[in-house]
């Protein structure tokens, strides 16, 4: 089954009791059993529901897995994979991540005892050099957030089988529509489902996928035990916007580099960082791990200067000054001051992340419109 007929069908059937071919929203907290343990697979709602349990099909599918967990947020699903591990473990992770995950390592699980070294992952042999006998993950970002390096996952892929480490990939910036880390060996593959999995800005969600039968084992303890679950409406909502994933990716990928060019050749702008350039340094890694280059692109405005990037993102129109990213609108963001505010500046600034960086997520409108917009913004 092709990728764009799996986001309507893929692990989803017409309600047996009316037909209905959407999914229905089983909002309900339990299930009423015969006797004791003899129930029609649903006991209670934290456990397993069926809206839910399509959608976790879905993306299993979509993925090219065989379990799928959704969560309550992208955050929750990060923190089940976190424990999967034991005090005194290592991870070592890409140095320009999200800045929630960042957040969530050091001052969550530094205190419970877990270490994370933190690395550009453009080096392989640099990444293995940091491997020891306590470490027992890699948590890769590609396209990593906001700075757009994209890291080799079966590069990575062959340090986790020599060193049997998990390797974990959040794969919410590519989607499984241009990327599909499990066909390259990962482990598990996570996503912020808030972001073009939904598509619409109007559902928070996470999602975890895999193919390994005694990882998903323990993740699914670990959802039903922390209770970290996304509800039957908001599950409806991700089925709902998965439908015209597909469509929706090929857009923003058009309008990206659409804009990544336009703002290449703009005198007001000094840099600009999306992988689909041949002059990206991860261009050709790109090329051969992602079907496109997507709709994510951040660039630094002429003078690296901070006033003039907030003047920038204040006086978009068609752009939304927002936090999140990957819905149908177009967004732009400070990630200084709001995606990445919990990094430590000096920290940030290593990573590429300065005061003047600005981060867009384009969006399906009309391109004439996006690049008239940015252009009257960059001149203001």
């Amino acid at each position: 089954m092709k990728f764009g007929t799996k986001t309507i069908h893929a692990g989803l059937h017409p309600d047996p009791e009316t037909g209905a071919i959407m999914t229905p929203i089983y909002q309900t907290t339990t299930y009423v059993q015969a006797r004791p343990g003899d129930h029609r697979g649903y006991e209670y709602s934290r456990t397993g529901n069926p809206t839910r349990h399509a959608l976790e099909s879905n993306l299993a599918a979509l993925e090219n897995g065989k379990h799928g967990l959704c969560f309550g947020s992208g955050m929750a699903a990060i923190d089940a994979v976190a424990k999967l591990l034991n005090q005194g473990d290592e991870v070592i992770s890409t140095n320009d991540l999200y800045g929630g995950t960042y957040r969530l390592f050091t001052k969550i699980y530094e205190r419970l005892g877990l270490k994370f070294q933190f690395t550009s992952m453009a080096d392989p042999s640099a990444v293995e050099a940091l491997v020891n006998e306590k470490t027992k993950m890699l948590w890769i970002e590609t396209p990593t957030n906001p700075m757009m390096n994209i890291i080799d996952i079966q590069a990575m892929v062959t340090i986790g089988k020599k060193h049997d480490l998990i390797v974990c990939v959040d794969n919410t910036f590519a989607t499984p529509y241009l990327q599909r880390p499990l066909d390259l060996g990962a482990d598990i593959v996570m996503h912020s489902a808030t972001k073009y999995l939904g598509g619409h800005s109007d559902v928070v969600m996470g999602a975890l996928i895999s193919s390994n039968d005694e990882l998903a084992e323990r993740l699914y303890f670990i959802q039903n035990s922390s209770g970290a679950i996304c509800g039957p409406m908001d599950s409806f909502l991700v089925l709902r916007g998965i439908k015209t994933l597909h469509l929706r990716m090929q857009r923003h990928s058009e309008n990206g580099r659409a804009i990544a060019e336009f703002l290449k050749n703009h005198p007001e702008v000094e840099k600009v960082y999306w992988p689909g350039f041949e002059d990206h340094p991860n261009h050709q890694i790109a090329k051969k791990q992602m079907d496109d280059f997507g709709g994510m692109i951040s660039f630094v405005a002429k003078g690296n200067d901070y006033e003039k990037a907030i003047r920038v993102v204040s006086s978009v129109k068609v752009f939304s000054l927002a936090e999140s990213l990957g819905g149908v609108e177009s967004l732009c963001g400070h990630p200084a001051s709001m995606t990445h505010a919990s990094i430590p500046k000096e920290e940030r600034e290593k990573n590429g992340i300065v005061d003047a960086l600005i981060r867009l997520s384009v969006g399906i409108e009309d391109i004439e419109d996006l690049k008239a917009d940015l252009d009257q913004a960059l001149k203001s």
